[in-house]
């Protein structure tokens, strides 16, 4: 009985089904062409980036790398030449060329980075404003540590202008880009400093009580006592 009262709907079900695929079939009769192109299209451009990722920019992230290995060598060697890390000569590249080529690739932003410090390590404090500024921000635990350094030696350049506020806020923005008990009260012990030199002696002792109660077990806690100790 059961199966009796369940034939007219299995029935209808059958009848839409039916009645959906004549359909499907009449829009594909209509429009096959078009959806040929379009899906022959979608197909193109899925090639496209995956060809770009694959022959494109992962071999030149891969000769930018190669290209910046004799700067770095200059940059971190016992004798470290910061004009030759920069400009490089016939033996290898210099930073400023890695940027020049390869400045799209993770290579070519590091390069903005070590070209923004072999500037300061000359005293040549706009060009290392310039070339620190060029630096993208990028993602991932480690690549944090390296952008809060970033924002921390765009502050140190600003210290070196004399613009204290401008200083003190790159100082607390790099405390907040990358969290931990190493690097953080460093830079807000840097960014107190800043705000004293600024004049703002509460904004100062507002980050010193921050150091000495959120970062208690750090060096910079002990200096951040004496210093309220001597307000």
């Amino acid at each position: 009985m059961a199966n009796k009262k369940n034939a007219p709907v299995e029935a209808q079900i059958d009848q839409e089904i039916e009645a959906a695929v004549d359909k499907t079939q009449d829009f594909f009769d209509k429009n096959g062409k078009t959806i040929t192109y379009v899906l022959i299209a979608i197909v193109a451009v899925v090639a496209a980036i995956f060809g770009y990722q694959k022959f494109v920019k992962e071999p030149r992230a891969e000769k930018a790398a190669a290209a910046m290995y004799m700067a770095q060598f200059r940059f971190e060697g016992e004798n470290a030449d910061y004009e030759l890390a920069l400009n490089g000569d016939e033996e290898g590249a210099g930073f400023l060329d890695v940027i020049e080529q390869y400045g799209s690739t993770p290579a070519g932003n590091l390069a903005a980075q070590y070209a923004g410090i072999c500037y300061m390590k000359l005293g040549d404090w706009d060009n290392a404003e310039k070339y620190l500024a060029k630096y993208k921000a990028t993602k991932g635990v480690p690549n944090a540590v390296v952008n809060a350094e970033n924002l921390g030696l765009q502050g140190d350049v600003k210290v070196q202008k004399g613009e204290y506020k401008k200083a003190a806020a790159l100082f607390e923005q790099a405390a907040e880009v990358s969290d931990n008990e190493f690097t953080t009260p460093l830079y807000l012990k840097k960014a107190a400093q800043a705000y004293e030199a600024a004049g703002d002696k509460a904004a100062a002792v507002k980050l010193y009580k921050r150091i000495s109660v959120e970062y208690a077990a750090s060096l910079e806690a002990r200096d951040a006592e004496k210093q309220l100790g001597q307000e």
